[in-house]
């Protein structure tokens, strides 16, 4: 906050002069000019001396405080008018020593008491003016109009002043709000590609990590009794290690490239199904694919997420389900990809439900990631009777394309 408030007088432009300076020069410029009308003194009174000269310099002193109390300012120039043609000074105008205290109330948001002192500097001139005989026709026609002209426009240019500065200011924090939003909508695209990060993460070290373990028990229990099956272990390891590895780079690169869209993280999709069965069956665990999906009909990031769907399903199944069995179904509905990962495994402990926050970060973040993207995704345990017997069970629906 210091350094905002620190920032703001180097913003001044040359629009914004220094509103003291401004007033100092309106109030020299009053005084001058009753001044010089006091001292042509148009109906040879004679009196146009140094009292006249007081009244003019003490009218623009009044403007040097026309920002901090507009209200008196016009009061007192209203009083100070009607004090000076008490001692029957040079006539100096009803309204031109009032011009400007008549503006500042205005601007001032004050148009009341302005339209109120005008109104009564123009009726007490009148009414001075038909006692001294003038005659009506020319007070109606020409005096009286000329002081009327003379306070509307002094009034209209105050209000018009005010209405200016109030647009700036809204516009000022239009474009604040604007600015703000912009900040808030960046942070919440940033809050959103950390989150698919970590999720892309949790997904590729977790299956590479349940990968890894399997096949390092399977290689710790054939060292020394069947090396073919800890070296083909080993090799296990090493693939799924390289695989991993290579995704992580093209991950890192792609954050790395300015304007890189998020999407394209990761090249995978359905079509590297293969390479996850694969894994899976390495680690004795029989997997049936049934896939009825063209993945050139679906966009790359629907593509993408259906794989990491199928990958954390794996991954849960080599962690924690025990399995021997898992089934792996894709398929096209009315413009909908239908996922469905099953296994015969010890399911889930029980109280656990099908709500997906209710399980770890694996379970939430296929949630997250199918919600995202404007579709479902459910996950528990089977029911006994089903063909298989039992196990975990989870389906995710996710539409073909993006909206526009």
């Amino acid at each position: 906050m210091p350094s905002t408030v620190a920032a703001r007088p180097a913003r001044r432009t040359a629009e914004e002069v220094d509103p003291r300076l401004v007033d100092a020069v309106l109030a020299a410029a009053m005084a001058v000019v009753v001044a010089v009308v006091a001292a042509a003194d148009l109906e040879g009174t004679g009196r146009a001396g140094a009292l006249a000269f007081l009244f003019a310099a003490g009218f623009g002193i009044l403007l040097l405080a026309r920002r901090h109390a507009p209200r008196l300012v016009l009061v007192l120039t209203v009083l100070g008018i009607f004090v000076y043609y008490m001692f029957q000074l040079p006539p100096i105008g009803i309204a031109l020593p009032a011009v400007a205290a008549l503006v500042s109330a205005a601007e001032a948001d004050r148009t009341r008491s302005a339209v109120a002192a005008g109104t009564v500097l123009v009726s007490v001139a009148a009414y001075f003016r038909v006692d001294e005989g003038l005659p009506a026709s020319y007070l109606v026609s020409y005096d009286l109009l000329t002081d009327v002209a003379l306070v509307a426009a002094a009034v209209a240019l105050g209000v018009s002043v005010r209405s200016r500065r109030e647009l700036r200011a809204h516009q000022e924090r239009l474009r604040a709000l604007a600015a703000a939003e912009q900040r808030h909508a960046a942070d919440r695209r940033l809050q959103a590609e950390k989150a698919g990060i970590a999720r892309d993460l949790h997904d590729t070290i977790g299956h590479t990590m349940s990968v890894i373990a399997v096949h390092s028990n399977v290689a710790a229990e054939a060292l020394g009794r069947d090396d073919a099956a800890a070296a083909r272990a080993l090799e296990q390891i090493r693939s799924a290690v390289s695989a991993t590895l290579r995704e992580l780079r093209t991950t890192v690169k792609l954050l790395r490239t300015p304007g890189a869209d998020p999407a394209e993280r990761s090249g995978l999709g359905l079509a590297g199904l293969p390479q996850l069965i694969a894994a899976a069956e390495d680690a004795d665990v029989q997997v049936t694919v049934r896939i009825d999906v063209d993945p050139h009909e679906l966009d790359t990031t629907i593509d993408a997420a259906a794989y990491r769907i199928v990958q954390e399903s794996l991954t849960n199944v080599l962690r924690h389900a025990g399995a021997r069995h898992a089934s792996v179904e894709a398929r096209l509905r009315n413009g909908t990809l239908e996922l469905r990962i099953t296994d015969d495994g010890r399911g889930a402990p029980p109280g656990t439900g099908p709500d997906p926050a209710g399980g770890g970060r694996g379970l939430q973040g296929m949630a997250e990631r199918a919600g995202l993207l404007g579709g479902t995704l459910t996950a528990g345990n089977r029911d006994s009777g089903d063909q298989d017997g039992g196990g975990f069970e989870v389906r995710a629906t996710l539409p073909r394309r993006l909206g526009p």
